[in-house]
């Protein structure tokens, strides 16, 4: 399901007449509310940008539109209409609230007003901060009144002088104190909690205006038992009415590490996308976790300045457009130091110490930020490092693949999920997969990371040689191309874009013969890859080996084969020649 509501534009008027004839058609069905509207009217609406269409997966679902009066002393908010099928799905309250903003934000200082009779229109609008008035609120002008004439209650209308009538006036001003995040006090709001400052600070600010919250955190590989448990009963301390933890390791592999995996993809030939791949499918398991729990908001911790806002805003506007997003830290522009002593003044005698080095730890590497990485000259010491290296004895490793997926580790087989941990706990002891990690984030600003990635290294290194050896160079070419996107549009919060899909079922089809053993050893710092063995493996071919004699074709065959392949540029330079001639 795609619901998509915008500003409408030039070229919307083709659907003028449909909307004009739905309108109508609605007004009899109703058997009240104004029931003409003229389709070149709606089409000076659309141009002028005064109008917003909805449309459900691809097909016109609905409009609305706004009028100005009075010298924009006044704007109505008129003509909502849902097509009949596409009703049920809240486009309704998504067209009031975007045609809402669109109002306020090209006539800021202007009252906006709505006539309706609708149970559903009103709430909408009262949620919004409109308020029941009486007619003689609204405006004066004869230009709004003159539009009730095709509704079949105008006669009531001029019999009550104007001053009332079935339809229900209401009136934003301005001037009213909004409620906050349009909800109500004692509304339910769903944090997603790590049980760190930012999210601690969520939390009491928002128990402090009135709202009850409930966390969430979804644990996609980083945090162990004894973590969880701490981070519960620190929301519940500060005010939380109930805590959940989701374990969404299995789902994380399956939807994310193993098309990493098949992609071999390192974004910018380094970074395998270690903890910003999570935050995607941590915030698509909080937005469809909302759904359940039928919340009104949902709130997480981001400031304004890094990638993760946008994962999180992405991915509940498209999966929960209905759902109030609220962002304290962002909105408030709020420093540490301020989150700190708020937290204080509340009682909260926590200690918020900052470490030297900001570590974030996931089952598909470590990233790691201090104040090295705010710089672009100085690289990060040992001690940034969360493993250590206790490890100086070479060891040999031995994986084995199964259509693209690590199935064992020295001929112990196990679930791919706890190979990763495994080669993890193996190669972290030798410090390898450290790095640096330069790239530009979503909003364009270049930045530095540090990561760990020993598992994520070893595995993508390992299963990359074995294609080499059993797909062919058009494949391999193919594949290097497509990973590139895909490790790029993952990382910008594009997941949900059905090209994703695409390229998914690209990787999982070059995967059917990527089978076979991956010999590697391990060294302090460092890894080598040594062979492979596949049943697959296109240099064991019996129809020819590379630097040895052939049996396939003979000299002559290869002559002109080298004749014609060398046609083209033979071609281009003789031209070449002939023009400095």
């Amino acid at each position: 399901m795609n619901l998509t509501v915008r500003r409408a534009n030039y070229d919307d008027k083709k659907y003028a007449d449909i909307i004009c004839k739905q309108i109508e058609y609605s007004a009899k069905v109703r058997g009240t509310g104004i029931s003409r509207r003229d389709p070149e009217y709606i089409k000076k609406k659309m141009v002028d940008g005064f109008s917003v269409i909805a449309f459900f997966n691809g097909n016109l679902a609905g409009f609305s539109y706004f009028e100005v009066f009075e010298n924009k002393k006044f704007l109505s908010n008129s003509g909502l209409i849902v097509f009949p099928k596409y009703r049920f799905h809240g486009l309704a309250k998504m067209m009031k609230l975007k045609i809402f903003k669109l109002s306020k934000k090209k006539f800021p200082n202007s009252k906006i007003f709505s006539i309706t009779t609708s149970p559903a229109v009103i709430k909408i609008n009262t949620d919004l901060g409109f308020k029941p008035v009486l007619f003689s609120e609204l405006t004066k002008s004869e230009t709004f009144w003159k539009g009730c004439k095709s509704c079949t209650n105008y006669e009531i209308l001029l019999r009550k002088k104007k001053k009332m009538c079935f339809c229900t006036g209401l009136l934003y001003d301005p001037k009213y104190k909004k409620k906050d995040f349009y909800l109500d006090k004692g509304e339910k709001i769903l944090l997603a909690y790590s049980g760190g400052l930012d999210t601690s600070y969520c939390l009491k600010y928002l128990t402090n205006k009135g709202y009850k919250v409930i966390t969430i955190i979804i644990n996609t590989g980083g945090f162990k038992n004894k973590e969880l448990e701490l981070i519960e009963k620190r929301a519940l301390k500060i005010g939380a009415i109930y805590h959940y933890s989701i374990n969404a390791k299995e789902y994380y592999y399956y939807k994310c590490i193993k098309y990493l995996i098949y992609g071999n993809i390192l974004k910018n030939n380094t970074y395998p996308l270690s903890v910003s791949s999570e935050r995607f499918f941590q915030a698509i398991l909080i937005a469809e976790f909302s759904k359940k729990l039928n919340v009104k908001a949902i709130s997480h911790g981001s400031t304004g300045a890094g990638n993760d806002q946008v994962r999180f805003d992405l991915a509940f506007k498209i999966l929960c457009p209905e759902t109030v997003i609220i962002t304290p830290i962002r909105e408030k522009k709020l420093s540490r130091k301020e989150e700190v002593d708020f937290l204080e003044r509340k009682g909260l005698t926590i200690s918020w110490k900052k470490a030297k080095y900001s570590i974030n730890k996931g089952i598909w590497g470590t990233s790691i930020g201090g104040e090295e990485t705010l710089n672009s000259s100085t690289s990060l010491p040992e001690e940034a490092y969360p493993s250590k290296l206790s490890e100086k004895k070479k060891k040999f490793l031995e994986l084995e693949f199964k259509k693209g997926e690590l199935i064992s580790i020295n001929k112990i087989k196990d679930l791919k999920l706890n190979n990763i941990l495994k080669i993890e706990k193996i190669s972290s002891k030798f410090a390898i997969g450290r790095d640096c990690h330069v790239g530009d984030t979503i909003l364009g600003i270049k930045g530095r990371v540090g990561f760990e990635a020993s598992a994520a290294l070893l595995i993508i290194k390992a299963h990359q040689l074995l294609e080499k050896h059993i797909l062919t160079k058009w494949q391999i070419y193919w594949k290097d191309q497509l990973s590139n996107w895909y490790g790029n549009l993952l990382h910008e919060a594009q997941y949900l874009d059905p090209i994703m899909r695409d390229i998914e079922c690209f990787f999982k089809n070059s995967q059917k013969r990527v089978s076979g053993k991956v010999k590697i050893l391990l060294n302090p710092y460092r890894l080598e890859l040594i062979g492979i063995e596949s049943e697959f493996d296109m240099m064991k071919s019996k129809i020819a080996k590379y630097g040895e004699m052939n049996n396939d074709w003979t000299s002559d065959e290869v002559k002109g084969f080298i004749k014609i392949f060398g046609n083209q540029m033979k071609i281009y330079h003789n031209i070449k020649k002939e023009y400095y001639d």
